[in-house]
């Protein structure tokens, strides 16, 4: 049977984790795509750690402090951008073919949602700043539950609220980490590499591997 709703990861699938220091990338200096790595890779890593000591603190209180984390390893990049870095974290741009791809799944009667570990606050406003949100069915924030991906109570927010098995259950996701514990709890899954980043976790392999979101608008699960 086809996939009935489709359910996208937000950070780094639809909205690009990227865009705040890409818009002030000059005044960040010549380490700033550095910078912007180890941001988002302690960003990820609190929720992981917190996550497996029991513990909770939500993703934005992490991503507050991963930047800071940031500042402390990169003392070339001022200070001073914290804030203005903070606002455009809030407002991530979405990926060029987001809504259109968004668009075109509901056209052929998906459900389409969110499902991630930003806080209802953030992922509000990336909704409404990508202007996305008649797109969406629903938006699912681990904030609920106060646990993080990849454990499968996170997962399950979408099948107890749509009524769904999870296989039938297309999830989009270009963290291959999360692709992984979305496998293992049984949805059909689609790993958006756009870096070409080599395989991992090949025991829970994707159902499909593509280089964009447009992809997924002729694809069959």
């Amino acid at each position: 049977m086809p996939a009935r709703a489709f359910v996208f990861d937000a950070y780094g699938t639809l909205f690009d984790v990227h865009a705040a220091v890409s818009r002030h990338r000059d005044a960040a200096g010549p380490e700033a795509d550095r910078f912007s790595e180890v941001w988002r890779t302690k960003q990820l890593e609190y929720a992981w750690i917190l996550s497996a000591a029991g513990h909770y603190l939500d993703f934005w209180t992490l991503t507050e402090r991963a930047l800071d984390y940031a500042f402390a390893r990169f003392a070339t990049v001022d200070r001073a951008l914290r804030a203005a870095l903070l606002d455009c974290y809030f407002k991530l741009d979405a990926f060029p073919d987001a809504q259109a791809t968004l668009q075109a799944l509901k056209a052929r009667g998906m459900k389409t949602a969110i499902l991630s570990n930003g806080s209802p606050k953030m992922l509000g406003a990336a909704v409404e700043n990508a202007k996305v949100g008649g797109d969406l069915d629903a938006v699912f924030s681990v904030d609920t539950i106060r646990i993080y991906k990849p454990r499968a109570e996170v997962y399950a927010l979408v099948t107890d609220a749509f009524r769904l098995a999870p296989a039938d259950v297309a999830f989009v996701s270009s963290n291959r980490w999360d692709v992984m514990g979305a496998t293992a709890f049984g949805f059909r899954c689609v790993w958006v590499n756009r870096a070409g980043m080599p395989e991992e976790y090949p025991e829970f392999a994707a159902v499909k591997v593509v280089r964009s979101l447009d992809a997924l608008t002729t694809l069959e699960l």
